[in-house]
């Protein structure tokens, strides 16, 4: 499977219906109904608000792959790339693909919180985060997971999340576009046989997208938590890969970070299906740089504040609040912090020269403050996203 091979299959196959941040049944329920030509797809269980989670099934062969996205409500990129992928299936006859459906059985759960996206919120509509509850496994949609894993039995799980466009691929100013773990499966981290399986896969997948978006990959620290529901499952010798969707240069709605995802799932079914999985060449995973939270939205540096009764030259970070409004995603822009941050990186700079600026037309300047427009010596710099 090629990097063209890839590129053609989403330009062919991607899922024109599902566009930006704001995915949840309502936008899913007719796909998931149109899948239903070609696939098993069963309701599996409800959420806390009642609302049906469906699991859809893919394939016939032995190698059993289970992936679910939207375990947080806000976290919808990879559910617009799952649904691509089911397009893949469904509709490409290629050889590729027909010995996918031959060798594996696909299990997907594409929105596993539907009342957190109904309401673009991480937590679940009794505010508890899915991810830190598979020990107690005190909400429905927590017991409809672990109720799938056990009846499925997966060789592998793929779990499918979202990030903050905070985390830069180690200490360099490289967005963290994807970045991946294979989770800790006990307190020591031991660099167990299962684990070692999920490092290959990712080694692979590491290789094949760094010729696309190079340094832009990491891996997330693998301090176990036995909350969380991938280190469990690792820890029941069940292979699993974090996928986190990062972001991508000027790339909010994060439709650039949905072309490489798609590919990097894709592949990796693909990558399960064409080898026998051991683990044998897992040491290159060691080489991917861990994550850092070394970036803002906009760094606006050399700003010339007056406080504390003195002159003072500080930066400015502004990070990008995510709103729900009118059925969208609004992108608010607030400063975050004043201070010292040249060991961190803007995705976007303002170099204001030591000069006095003014945000909104007004002097005062503090944390927290909304900011739409600065302006530095008559010249305006607008904040908002377009």
């Amino acid at each position: 499977m090629t990097t063209d091979y890839l590129k053609n299959c989403f330009h062919s196959y991607q899922e024109t219906h599902l566009k930006n941040r704001y995915i949840h049944l309502e936008h899913t329920h007719p796909l998931i109904k149109k899948l239903e030509a070609n696939f098993e797809v069963i309701e599996i269980g409800f959420s806390v608000l009642g609302e049906p989670i469906h699991s859809i099934k893919i394939g016939s062969g032995p190698k059993k792959i289970l992936m679910w996205s939207q375990m947080h409500g806000n976290e919808s990129t990879t559910t617009k790339a799952v649904f691509d992928i089911c397009n893949v299936f469904a509709q490409d006859s290629s050889q590729v693909i027909q010995k996918i459906l031959n060798t594996c059985t696909i299990m997907v759960v594409p929105i596993l919180n539907p009342d957190g996206a109904k309401f673009y919120t991480r937590h679940n509509a009794n505010d508890v985060d899915l991810n830190r509850d598979a020990k107690n496994q005190s909400q429905p949609e927590s017991r409809v997971l672990r109720n799938l894993f056990d009846s499925f039995k997966p060789d592998f799980c793929f779990n499918l999340h979202g990030q903050r466009t905070i985390f830069g691929a180690g200490n360099t100013d490289n967005s963290a576009t994807l970045s991946f773990l294979s989770p800790a499966q006990d307190k020591a981290c031991t660099v167990s046989e299962t684990r070692k399986k999920a490092m290959e896969v990712i080694v692979a997948i590491n290789k094949l997208l760094q010729t696309q978006i190079p340094n832009q990959i990491g891996i997330y620290d693998d301090v176990f938590n036995e909350n969380c529901v991938g280190d469990t499952f690792q820890s029941l010798n069940c292979p699993t890969i974090l996928f986190e969707a990062g972001h991508f240069k000027n790339d909010y709605n994060r439709e650039s970070t949905r072309f490489y995802m798609f590919q990097a799932i894709l592949f990796s079914v693909y990558y399960i299906s064409s080898n026998n999985v051991l683990g044998a060449t897992f040491e290159p995973y060691f080489d991917i740089p861990e994550n850092r939270k070394n970036h803002f939205d906009v760094i606006v540096r050399d700003v010339k504040l007056f406080k504390n009764n003195m002159w003072d030259k500080v930066d400015l970070a502004i990070q990008y609040h995510e709103v729900l409004k009118d059925n969208e995603i609004v992108f608010i822009p607030k400063i975050e912090g004043i201070g010292d941050f040249n060991q961190y990186f803007g995705h976007r700079e303002i170099l204001v020269h030591d000069n006095e600026i003014l945000i909104n037309n007004q002097k005062d300047i503090k944390k927290g403050l909304e900011v739409e427009s600065i302006i530095v010596n008559s010249v305006k710099y607008s904040i908002k996203l377009t």
